[in-house]
């Protein structure tokens, strides 16, 4: 059983592990960059994962019974590109773009009644000087993930100052302005198969807030009432079917104000990174959710079995020699809280810029 994965950085691994552990053999497509997954792979090809036409073809040598990818937004192009024309499990293209593209993602969510910011798309030389705008704001391109160009403003000449940078880190070179949601931040993780969707997990989401919001840790399961959390399922749920999510995980970002009042952020059509789909809901609930992402891609019907009562566990990220601290001391005066140690690269200690250039993370129960 051949099964195609896209990229090689270490989000991937715990996906490429599982699927070698399931007995499938593994054709890892990434630019050559000497990274984890290379060397984990069955098989290596030096290909960006943004060349969908070759991977195609790649794919189309070898037979592969399936294509996934877990935590990028960018290889989930890839993924539904390969998996529509070999008529594999996967989401259309159309849903691709909507998923991929925050500017179609709020349209399809007006278009649909799903509570979420209002934004206005600024290209071609839009004069935002013109525009009637409440702040404080959000500026951010329309096509990235993990905190990358975001910026919070407060005034217009805040927002222009910033509007450059934005449109740089846009692959699209597109950028929105948007209202600024109050409220606290949560990520909600699903696993949807032939069109149903199946709630996992609820995350309670630290950030470092304005004006960047880089992650600094989540929390599963966050804690809110019984009566809230089916309110989020129900606003969730009908969110993806809104974007035409058929098949696959999900991670849906969302803020709740003081009056439990809920705003779609932004969902993406894979799950989510940060150790929260590969690790905290594994160790939270027990469900082995990249095993579901293999199955759902291989047209297999995951085991929504429950496992057990959820535990609170949350993942930690280091940026600095304080958080390296804590994390020796934790290790030195209670250890049998300490899960797992994900990923640390030392290089990196006080030179964050965003969440894919954080120095480490690690899981412990709380």
């Amino acid at each position: 059983m051949n099964l195609a994965i896209i990229g090689a950085s270490y989000l991937q691994l715990p996906l490429i592990k599982k699927a070698k552990e399931l007995g499938y053999t593994t054709h890892v497509f990434a630019w050559a960059a000497n990274d984890v997954g290379e060397k984990e792979a069955d098989y290596f090809y030096p290909i960006s994962i943004i060349e969908k036409d070759e991977i195609l073809q790649k794919c189309k040598e070898i037979g592969i019974c399936g294509i996934c990818s877990i935590a990028s937004d960018v290889a989930v192009v890839t993924v539904n590109y390969v998996a529509e024309k070999m008529n594999l499990s996967g989401n259309s293209i159309a849903s691709t773009g909507k998923c991929t593209n925050k500017y179609l993602m709020r349209h399809a969510f007006a278009t649909n009644g799903d509570p979420s910011p209002k934004s206005i798309l600024i290209e071609n030389g839009v004069n935002i000087k013109e525009l009637e705008l409440n702040y404080p704001a959000i500026v951010k391109p329309t096509d990235r993930s993990g905190s990358r160009g975001i910026y919070k403003v407060n005034t217009t000449e805040e927002a222009m100052a910033v509007l450059k940078k934005a449109e740089q880190e846009s692959f699209e070179k597109k950028v929105l302005i948007e209202e600024f949601a109050e409220g606290q931040e949560y990520s909600v993780e699903y696993i949807s198969y032939n069109g149903s969707h199946y709630f996992l997990a609820l995350t309670k989401k630290y950030t470092t807030g304005a004006p960047h919001f880089i992650e600094t840790g989540h929390m599963e399961p966050a804690p809110v009432n019984e009566k809230l959390l089916e309110k989020i399922k129900k606003i969730v749920s009908h969110a993806l079917d809104s974007l035409d999510i058929k098949n696959g995980a999900s991670h849906s970002e969302i803020k709740i104000d003081d009056d439990e009042n809920i705003k779609i952020i932004e969902i993406g059509a894979r799950m989510g990174g940060d150790c929260i789909g590969s690790d905290l809901v594994k160790y939270s609930t027990g469900y082995d959710f990249v095993k579901m992402v293999i199955d759902v891609a291989c047209g297999y019907e995951p085991d929504f079995t429950k496992v057990c009562e959820p535990a609170e566990v949350e993942s930690v990220f280091i940026f600095n020699q304080k958080d390296v601290d804590k994390l020796h001391d934790l290790e030195r005066e209670c250890p049998e809280k300490l899960i797992e140690i994900v990923d640390f690269h030392p290089e990196n200690l006080g030179k964050t810029t965003d969440s894919s250039n954080r120095a480490g993370c690690y899981i412990r129960r709380v």
